[in-house]
């Protein structure tokens, strides 16, 4: 209601979706399709902020028709597949399975049983899929019983977002960035997802997930791979999965004795009149699941050997920001007076906006020879023309027209889970409580000594 609807309207104004598809809404509540758009209108329509009318939304939801199908219950899938199968026109079938994981291979196995799996099905995982490397593997292995890998798409939305796609741009397309792009000039990456908001009403399922979870195997893992990794033979979607992938097995391997020291997992406290974690509704007494997680990371290859990346996400911080940084390396010698200005950087913010800013040295004005740095900027939503696809619907639209690159595949999804296992088994078997750090802060003192014993600083710092 909040995303996938909405993002469907979006590219149905827009002439995108093909005049005879259409979108069938499918779970175990007993409705009918009149009580099924009468939910949608109440519950998905104030999701729409741009390009909204009455009559658009009229066009749109004859498009949409509901089913009734529990996945405990054969029957109700031959139903579906008896929907599916009466429409002369389909061409490709899209399956979007936004459940519990725990769904995912019997829902997949009834799909099969009636058909629904042919070469022109494709079937979309949402996240998390499983909550550890055994669970994700016994997952992916259920669902190749019933589909091909490349029916499967594993969606991660920050993969359909326009500025992180636009890295690649920046980087392959641009003579000026590629030759920097290595450890003779960057110093270090810092790559960060803050939210403002705390666990909300999700603190029973917070509880059991944690920020390593939600965020880093996935979100930030996709990130780093997208920043490190080496220009592919061509956008074909292997050619740029082979690419992520290497920057996956290129990561060190964590000891126990690393997380100890390269890894920081944290809470927030009560602070401001906003509730701790431990305060939040639905979560247990003394709980240690970790709010927020900082990680030194280090790819041994010859492009980032030796150069520190930084990955950090957390709830209840001073912004709600996405953003990756490279820090450029300083000047072997400085010929302006203030010899000790800060070093350039590049800025590549995916949310709440998206630019680019490179911060240079230019001269202050007046007498003297000082300089300041200043950000030459790109704002990418207003300096380039066109209209600006949410994520969701970029990925939607990829999924309807057969394009894997921004999404997941197994070997990837599962050496991300591989790397992160340490962390997570070291945190299992210790007794040591996480960091507390105050909401609506930038997190703990721990997580700015760990950028400190390499001369670093958080951007927010800098």
């Amino acid at each position: 209601m909040r995303k996938l609807l909405p993002c469907l309207y979006q590219a149905h104004v827009a002439g995108l979706l093909h005049p005879a598809g259409r979108i069938l809404g499918v779970s175990r509540s007993e409705l009918d399709t009149a009580g099924f758009l009468e939910k949608v209108d109440s519950d998905s329509k104030i999701h729409i902020k741009q390009n909204f009318s009455e009559e658009a939304w009229a066009s749109f939801i004859k498009r949409i028709h509901y089913l009734t199908v529990d996945v405990t219950r054969p029957e109700d899938f031959k139903a579906l597949a008896e929907a599916v199968k009466a429409r002369r026109e389909t061409d490709n079938v899209v399956i979007y399975l936004s459940t519990a994981p725990k769904f995912f291979a019997p829902a997949c196995a009834e799909l099969a049983n009636v058909g629904l799996n042919g070469s022109n099905v494709r079937i979309v995982l949402e996240k998390p899929l499983g909550t550890d490397l055994k669970s994700s593997q016994e997952i992916n292995t259920d669902v190749a019983r019933y589909f091909q890998e490349e029916q499967v798409y594993r969606i991660d939305h920050y993969l359909g977002k326009e500025a992180l796609q636009n890295l690649l741009a920046l980087r392959f397309a641009n003579l000026v960035f590629e030759p920097l792009w290595n450890n003779k000039y960057v110093k270090s990456v810092q790559l960060t997802i803050a939210e403002q908001l705390g666990v909300e009403e999700r603190g029973e399922f917070y509880d059991i997930t944690g920020a390593l979870r939600d965020m880093v195997q996935n979100h930030l893992m996709q990130m780093l791979c997208m920043t490190a990794m080496e220009a592919p033979k061509s956008l074909d979607a292997d050619d740029v999965r082979d690419e992520k992938l290497k920057v996956i097995k290129s990561l060190k391997p964590l000891t126990y004795a690393d997380v100890d020291t390269d890894v920081v997992r944290a809470q927030y406290t009560e602070s401001k009149g906003m509730n701790g974690y431990l305060q939040e509704r639905n979560v247990p007494a003394g709980s240690r699941t970790e709010t927020y997680v900082a990680i030194k990371a280090e790819i041994n290859n010859e492009r980032w050997a030796g150069v520190p990346f930084y990955l950090r996400t957390g709830k209840r911080l001073t912004g709600k920001v996405a953003e990756i940084v490279l820090n450029f390396r300083d000047l072997p010698r400085h010929i302006f007076e203030n010899s000790q200005a800060a070093p350039n950087r590049l800025v590549i913010e995916l949310q709440p906006a998206e630019s680019v800013r490179l911060y240079t040295q230019v001269k202050t004005p007046g007498a003297g020879n000082k300089v300041e740095l200043t950000a030459l900027s790109v704002d990418m939503g207003k300096e380039i023309q066109g209209r600006r696809a949410e994520a969701y619907e970029r990925l939607l639209l990829d999924v309807i027209n057969g394009k894997l690159a921004l999404f997941n595949r197994r070997d990837e999804l599962e050496a991300a889970w591989e790397w992160v296992m340490p962390i997570m088994e070291n945190w299992e078997n210790s007794s040591t409580p996480p960091h507390g750090y105050p909401a609506d802060s930038w997190g703990p003192e721990a997580a700015r000594n760990l950028l400190a014993r390499n001369g670093d600083k958080w951007h927010e710092e800098q």
